[in-house]
């Protein structure tokens, strides 16, 4: 059987899309397969998500992830903006869900965690279906 493909949508990708595709494929990677995109790119994922994802879970994103543009990931079966505060990019097609979820690039540690562990329990429900 097919894996469902899951893609996580920002307009850099580097951080919020990014911790999506980390802790899809750590929690329930055996039942879909995920990517991240945006329609910009930036040099690297953002560090601090790079180190609270190493933290919390353990997972190096660097190890396995990097940011890319929508064009470089396979069509996916759902697509899911991550929020979009002006408007979410035009992905070719309509997207499936928006999480709504404000950008902590630059605010506290509190903060990223409160963004990751919303970004948990979403995808947490999202597997349960």
């Amino acid at each position: 059987m097919t894996k469902k493909k899951i893609a996580f949508i920002c307009v850099h990708n580097s951080c919020r899309s990014q911790i999506a595709e980390a802790l899809g494929k750590h929690l329930c990677g055996n039942e879909y397969e995920f990517y991240s995109a945006g329609t910009e790119t930036k040099p690297q994922i953002n560090q601090d998500a790079v180190r609270l994802m190493k933290q919390l879970y353990g997972i190096d994103m660097e190890q396995t992830q990097y940011s890319k543009t929508f064009d470089k990931i396979p069509s996916p079966d759902i697509a899911v903006s991550m929020g979009c505060d002006v408007g979410c990019p035009y992905i070719g097609r309509d997207f499936d869900d928006n999480w709504g979820l404000q950008d902590p690039t630059g605010q506290s540690d509190e903060v990223f965690i409160e963004v990751i562990k919303e970004i948990e329990e979403k995808l947490r429900e999202m597997c349960i279906e």
